[in-house]
């Protein structure tokens, strides 16, 4: 039963610790453009190509 007098307070920080967090990640903009990740990976990386030498390749 003593072990709960360490256990919620340890809860409530690490509770806190998580709201800190995603409120900060909202303040610093992570999540203002949640689909540029996504689409990155569909385009050529013209920079990329032109550092290997190669020609950029138009589609």
């Amino acid at each position: 039963m003593t072990i709960l007098l360490l256990l919620i307070p340890v809860a409530l920080l690490l509770g806190l610790a998580g709201i800190w967090g995603f409120l900060w990640a909202i303040s610093a903009g992570q999540f203002d453009d949640l689909n540029a990740a996504g689409n990155r990976i569909l385009f050529d990386d013209a920079d990329a190509l032109l550092r290997e030498g190669r020609k950029h390749e138009t589609r």
